[in-house]
């Protein structure tokens, strides 16, 4: 493999999707090369092959959390930061599973006297030392790699609650507005979170768009705020204006 083939490799796995444009401008040569090492990285299934780029080769498997901590770090804190703003005084709110809620979680300092209820172990751990704050855990399977609660009682516990606020992560965004996600009980868990919310925040960076995964937990009309850190590609801010949800672009 070449280089640029594994330097292109490397960045769809740090970023989750990249068209073709953008990697033709990273490496100063023609779409129609970039085109040609997609396909070949396709073919030998290092990537997957998108209509206009590349992306990650599985929909049925999510990135380790380990990895997810790190790629777009400062992204998420800043989009954590953003979302936060939103948020009242004396609110209950639904935190959901996924790093840039646990992000999220810890810029709510400024924000007091909440009632949280989350299915995230470190979403809990970071919040439950505020005294004005009271955290309510979801019961249900606790799972090893990254604290999230899943499971049949998990989601039976979150439908005891309302909330004014359901902040929640996505691991994918298609073109048609469809949110995505890996795990099959995660979604469960999302879904009764964005029901029983009066606003649900979508929290979701740039290389969510267009990446594939398997389960489907709603679509962006069911969202009213979409906190991001880069303007929607193409089509897609007609298509969340069409849903009548709001686009708030996290300063850096």
């Amino acid at each position: 493999m070449t280089p640029r083939l594994r330097e292109i490799v490397s960045m769809v796995r740090t970023r989750g999707y990249l068209s073709n444009e953008d990697l033709a401008r990273h490496f100063g040569v023609a779409v129609q090369t970039i085109r040609r090492d997609v396909n070949r990285l396709a073919d030998e299934g290092h990537v997957m092959r998108h209509h206009g780029g590349a992306g990650l080769p599985s929909s049925v498997e999510n990135i380790a959390y380990g990895e997810r901590q790190v790629r777009n770090r400062l992204e998420k804190a800043a989009i954590g930061r953003c979302a936060a703003g939103l948020i009242t005084p004396d609110a209950a709110l639904f935190i959901n599973i996924g790093t840039t809620t646990e992000a999220f979680a810890a810029s709510l300092g400024q924000c007091p006297r909440l009632r949280v209820i989350t299915n995230n172990l470190h979403v809990a751990a970071t919040l439950a030392p505020r005294p004005d704050y009271q955290v309510v855990i979801a019961g249900g399977t606790v799972r090893s790699h990254d604290g999230g609660i899943v499971g049949s009682s998990a989601t039976e516990n979150l439908s005891a609650f309302r909330a004014d606020f359901g902040v929640i992560g996505i691991s994918g965004i298609d073109e048609d507005g469809s949110l995505l996600d890996f795990d099959v009980e995660e979604i469960h868990c999302a879904r009764m979170i964005m029901r029983n919310s009066q606003r649900v925040l979508l929290l979701a960076d740039h290389t969510k768009w267009q990446r594939r995964a398997m389960g489907c937990v709603g679509h962006i009309r069911d969202v009213h705020d979409f906190i991001t850190d880069r303007d929607p590609p193409p089509g897609a801010r007609a298509m969340l204006a069409q849903c009548r949800t709001r686009i708030h672009i996290a300063p850096p």
